[in-house]
């Protein structure tokens, strides 16, 4: 098994790059998610919003390729705490497949990805930067896997 982060954004700052690639870093490498930057829809002055996230959810669907578990990140997701993450990413093992974990653009995700997805997880009902995003779930990763693994890192 192996998790890739899939992503709809534009270049990010170097804090941001530095602080995944540091909790990226520390997981073993089946756990260790591989980044895939997909570029966001060519946006004009009379938008559409639906049609962009089509076109967005359409190259996280291709990149996820067809075998595997695609979780949505969606606002009106599932919260999971960090130790439900820890057993999320146990029977992920368990199970063998790979995990694609889906960050869509600014308008979210369409139709067609959050009916393929298995499942949809909010990590806030806060709006999040884009960037963010991909360092906290580097950290929540490497949190999960230091439970499992009964690490002191976690202390709840």
């Amino acid at each position: 098994m192996r998790i890739r982060l899939l992503t709809i954004s534009e270049r990010q700052p170097a804090w941001i790059n530095d602080g995944y690639a540091e909790y990226a870093r520390r997981l073993p490498k089946h756990l260790a998610p591989e980044l895939v930057e997909l570029p966001l829809a060519r946006r004009g002055k009379s938008g559409d919003a639906a049609k962009y996230k089509e076109e967005e959810s359409q190259r996280l669907l291709a990149a996820a390729g067809r075998d595997v578990q695609l979780i949505a990140l969606d606002e009106r997701g599932c919260t999971w705490s960090s130790v439900q993450l820890a057993e999320q990413v146990r029977r992920w093992t368990l199970d063998g497949r790979d995990v694609a974990l889906a960050i869509g653009g600014p308008d979210g995700h369409a139709a067609a990805l959050l009916e393929r997805a298995s499942a949809r997880w909010s990590l806030s009902p806060l709006t999040l930067p884009h960037g963010l995003v991909r360092v906290l779930i580097a950290e929540q990763i490497y949190r999960a896997h230091s439970i499992l693994e009964g690490h002191p890192y976690h202390r709840a």
